[in-house]
């Protein structure tokens, strides 16, 4: 049986997300059902991209991944199945496939067009639920839409290089749950552009001249406990992602803080690299 998974805005409080497990297994019993998250920022396309692109290759082809967020159908707004990368999903064509596709062209696309679709508010459930379960069965996404040619585009976040390559200006595209800062500077065209100089990442007033490939590259044993950078101290990484990702080292949003209120960073704010 096919993995399922479940991208939502809907939290943990409510009964969204019990009723889209428990209609799941009232269909298929032996289901097998994974949470990525359920804590996307309520309509945030963009986050919710960030997120599946960067899990969904996780998972093993044939997964069928369920993304509920702006999942109100509307005549602009229109569900979607999808086959891409050999993984479903199935969405609302509101530009968050095209995030996850903008380097891989999808199989097939198809709009939903079930017989006798509940008109409802909550089409997650109504909707997705019944065509995750037939994909699931070994269906057809013919079976239950029809082409559709175009998806909705929305434009990433794309740094931008300054004249002559001396510069790239990046934006924030993602802030985790300990307040690390993700830009949309990759590695590949950070080290494209660097040759091998020196560089200064300016964040705010806060100035960085080395990027590390995990968390714990900061701290130098060599010196005494009290003379080394530790919890607290602000660094850049390459992310698992390869994303240039700002974090205080062991932070904790609910006392210390991270990276995003220390430097006050938010979703969208300019992170500019300088080469010296």
């Amino acid at each position: 049986m096919a993995i399922i998974t479940l991208t939502t805005d809907f939290g943990y409080k409510d009964h969204f997300v019990g009723a889209i497990k428990g209609t799941i297994y009232k269909e298929l019993t032996d289901a097998k059902i994974v949470d990525i998250t359920h804590a996307i920022s309520p309509f945030n396309i963009q986050e919710c991209a960030y997120i599946l692109k960067n899990s969904y290759k996780a998972f093993p082809p044939g997964t069928i991944h369920i993304v509920g967020v702006d999942s109100e159908p509307t005549i602009e707004n229109q569900h979607i199945a999808v086959l891409v990368d050999d993984h479903y999903f199935i969405s609302a064509n509101n530009g968050v496939i095209s995030l996850i596709t903008s380097e891989i062209k999808p199989e097939k696309v198809v709009e939903i067009n079930i017989p006798n679709p509940t008109h409802g508010a909550f089409p997650v459930l109504d909707v997705f639920v019944q065509v995750a379960c037939h994909i699931a069965r070994g269906g057809k996404l013919d079976v239950v839409g029809k082409p559709l040619q175009k998806l909705k585009e929305l434009k990433e976040f794309s740094p931008r290089v300054g004249p002559e390559g001396k510069s790239i200006i990046g934006n924030v595209i993602y802030i985790d749950n300990y307040g690390n800062v993700v830009t949309n500077i990759k590695k590949s065209l950070f080290e494209a552009y660097r040759n091998g100089r020196k560089f200064e990442i300016n964040a705010r007033n806060r100035k960085i001249t080395r990027i590390y490939n995990n968390y714990s590259s900061i701290i130098n044993f060599e010196l005494d406990k009290n003379q080394r950078k530790g919890p607290g101290d602000l660094l850049a990484l390459y992310n698992s992602s390869e994303y240039i990702e700002l974090a205080i080292y062991k932070s904790d949003l609910n006392t210390v803080g991270g990276a995003s209120t220390l430097l006050g960073l938010n979703y969208r704010d300019t992170i500019l690299i300088n080469f010296l």
